[in-house]
């Protein structure tokens, strides 16, 4: 699949009220909860990440490799190129990629529900105007390691907004970092509030990682959009 890839996320406080007022608004399941592992991989000296370039494979309910190009903020919503296809076995991908030269910089876990709905006629907030999008969006439930977090995905930046509004999201709350560097902020610090003397990894982004212990907002540079 090659494309475009436009999409917003919010940290939010209760992800079930998220998930409640979805089905409320008629979206439908696409793709039930499921664990997601993956690795991002790099060039030796750096240059995907440096581009602020993505080349990742993913197990979860199919193996996929997805190639992501340098993103452009447009209105607070990400927009970049995407290449993603699905591969036969995870362990021989991963060493075709090695073989290549490029080598594992990171490994992070989610758990994640999809759910695509339509959006439909609304007016401005002014009521003076009526526009119809009829655009499809997949709104994404992601479980993280240190929170709970939405994405939204859609063909641009109105029918993605619009969604945020449908689902009592805070527009200005939109998370302005992907998930491996939320979890960089928080490590810079995090040792003195684990208490614990052990030193967290930026590059394992797992769930054993952060046994019994879920960050702040404010640890993670982020605040609630559903407060």
């Amino acid at each position: 699949m090659n494309g475009r890839e436009t999409e917003v996320k919010f940290y939010v406080n209760n992800l079930k009220r998220v998930e409640a007022r979805l089905l409320e608004l008629g979206a439908a399941l696409i793709q039930p909860r499921v664990l997601e592992s993956n690795i991002r991989f790099d060039l030796p000296d750096g240059s995907l990440r440096a581009g602020s370039r993505v080349l990742r494979l993913r197990r979860a309910d199919d193996i996929r490799l997805t190639y992501k190009g340098k993103g452009q903020s447009i209105h607070g919503v990400l927009a970049r190129d995407e290449i993603e296809f699905t591969v036969g076995d995870f362990e021989t991908a991963r060493q075709f990629l090695e073989a290549l030269g490029y080598a594992q910089i990171a490994v992070y876990e989610k758990f994640r529900a999809t759910y695509e709905m339509q959006t439909s006629e609304v007016s401005d907030p002014k009521g003076a105007l009526r526009r119809d999008f009829g655009s499809l969006v997949h709104i994404m439930l992601d479980e993280l390691p240190y929170g709970e977090f939405v994405e939204i995905e859609g063909p641009g930046v109105d029918s993605i907004r619009l969604t945020a509004t449908r689902l009592g999201l805070d527009w200005e709350a939109a998370v302005d970092a992907g998930y491996l560097t939320l979890f960089k902020r928080f490590c810079a610090g995090a040792s003195a509030s684990l208490n614990t003397g052990r030193q967290l990894d930026p590059a394992k982004l797992t769930f054993a990682a952060l046994t019994d212990f879920t960050p702040s907002p404010e640890m993670l540079g982020v605040r609630p959009a559903d407060a």
